[in-house]
């Protein structure tokens, strides 16, 4: 694997140099810059336990309410995520104490739903990620009960509307394609599948995907005739990271055969390929994808979601190295160089809303709302960014 990565890195140096309308009289001339080179494995996890040991830190009892303008148990779709990425953490460098911290957080909401066994909210869905996780660790049945009887509920019903906004492919279709693999029933998978097509294809009246722009909408409420300030479409940040993360963790354990991996691979390659000329120079992505100006500036969240979905692409040979390891690089180069405080705190964190002006300012001292999807985000990206390091 190191010499393949070094020598893609030598072919996207060279795809640089070549990369140019100039004629080839002319080509000795024109500066290149040689790709950069993911760091060593040591490096990147010493900056994911940075940064995980800054929010254990912050938040010693798992089970503690999160308090903004109310209080909110703490097994909502912002801790949830935070444990997908402290799992992904853990799977690449097994910790006992982090283990623990997640098992106690199960154990402190009994392994529940925030509001019961029938919701069909997916954000009181994305717990159920972890709890799956974890009995996967250590079968004890109480850790499937609640949330096999949610999703049993939802699969026997005729309902596919239930994901209105984007984000909560990320926060539950993941839970459906794990409990297709733990059961090995593929009714999970194509009730998910519905649930997603209904999304794209009918959501907000022709859907909330654009085939045209290879972009989410993130709701009804920003399908066009709405329009970002420079006349674009508004396509956020962050929304679109969780729709090509939901795509990498599903793929990540549906079976090489199950029904419409194909059609998820093609999703996350296309937006993966719309993503690329997204990107800033400093590495990162903008709020808002279409409009610099609507609030711009680093970001960390959507940023980490799409190096995450890109890394997992490259690793398992979705997405060509020789195109998306400079991308990555240097997007992870910018999180951790810039967004990475000596203490482990993260900047650069849009806080929670729907939309590139929600959650600001994002800058690298403020604090958001939440402080644990931020991280959980940066986590995943690093698992997987550790994976394909030297």
């Amino acid at each position: 694997m190191r010499r393949l990565l070094a020598f893609v890195l030598l072919l996207s140096a060279t795809a640089i140099a070549g990369a140019t309308d100039a004629p080839s009289a002319k080509l000795a001339s024109v500066p290149t810059t040689p790709a950069p080179a993911l760091p060593a494995k040591a490096e990147v996890l010493a900056k994911m336990r940075l940064a995980n040991g800054w929010f254990m830190k912050a938040w010693p009892d798992p089970a503690k309410p999160i308090v903004t303008r109310r209080a909110r148990p703490s097994n909502i779709w912002t801790r949830g995520v935070y444990y997908e990425g402290l799992m992904a953490l853990h799977a690449v460098a097994p910790d006992a104490a982090s283990l623990d911290y997640a098992v106690r957080w199960g154990e402190a909401h009994q392994w529940g739903l925030r509001h019961g066994t029938t919701t069909r909210n997916a954000d009181d869905q994305c717990c159920g990620q972890t709890y799956i996780e974890l009995y996967q660790l250590d079968p004890k049945p109480e850790r499937l009960r609640d949330i096999v009887a949610n999703i049993d509920f939802i699969v026997a019903g005729e309902r596919n509307d239930d994901w209105w906004w984007i984000d909560a492919i990320q926060m539950a279709m993941p839970v459906y394609a794990k409990l297709g693999v733990l059961k090995q029933d593929p009714r999970y998978w194509e009730k998910a599948h519905a649930i997603y097509t209904y999304t794209k294809n009918q959501h907000g009246g022709k859907g909330l995907y654009n085939p045209a722009d290879k972009l989410w909408w993130r709701d009804k409420d920003f399908v066009p005739p709405y329009r970002e300030p420079n006349g674009e479409d508004c396509y956020w940040s962050r929304g679109n990271g969780w729709v090509i993360a939901a795509m990498a963790r599903v793929l990540d354990v549906l079976p090489a055969n199950a029904p419409h991996r194909a059609e998820y691979e093609t999703m996350l390659r296309d937006m993966a390929e719309a993503l690329v000329p997204l990107q800033r120079a400093d590495g990162f992505w903008n709020c808002s994808l279409h409009d610099p100006d609507n609030f711009g500036g680093k970001e960390s969240s959507g940023t980490a979601l799409f190096v995450y979905a890109m890394a997992w692409g490259v690793r398992h040979g979705v997405l060509p190295a020789e195109k998306y390891l400079p991308v990555i690089t240097k997007a992870w180069q910018g999180l951790v160089n810039d967004a990475v405080h000596p203490d482990g705190f993260l900047g650069y964190i849009q806080g929670t809303g729907k939309e590139p002006k929600d959650g600001q300012p994002t800058k690298y001292d403020s604090k958001p709302d939440f402080e644990d999807f931020g991280v959980g985000c940066f986590l995943l990206a690093g698992a997987e960014v550790y994976q394909l390091a030297r």
